[in-house]
């Protein structure tokens, strides 16, 4: 399923590159607010979901190959932030939902894509 395929599903709200999302499969997601961790557990093509907002996590986003990066709860992300993920082609992604029910979310229609 591509990024612009699951934000329209649900009605989130696309910050940067939506010009790359109906381009960009998303493979898996992964959940964390340590940059640390996410630097080290987000696999090539995974919708990162964090808390998270200032610039630092372009740089995770950037360095996994992460097909998007998902903002729950409908956070407000930096300024700074979303210049500088428009300047490296991170799609970032702002959702009204908690992360858990991003999640949900996901399973429930790559299920459904995966069983017809």
């Amino acid at each position: 399923m591509t990024v612009k395929d699951f934000t329209e599903q649900f009605g989130y709200e696309i910050l940067t590159c939506a010009d790359k999302a109906d381009k960009t499969e998303i493979t898996g997601v992964y959940i964390c607010d340590l940059l640390s961790m996410a630097m080290a557990r987000v696999k090539d093509g995974n919708m990162w979901v964090t808390v998270h907002t200032n610039v630092n996590i372009v740089a995770v986003a950037y360095l996994t190959n992460a097909a998007c990066i998902v903002i729950p709860e409908n956070i407000e992300v930096e300024e700074i932030t979303v210049s500088k993920a428009a300047e490296k082609g991170i799609i970032i992604i702002r959702a009204p939902h908690t992360s858990y029910e991003i999640c949900v979310n996901y399973y429930l229609k790559s299920s459904e894509l995966s069983h017809g």
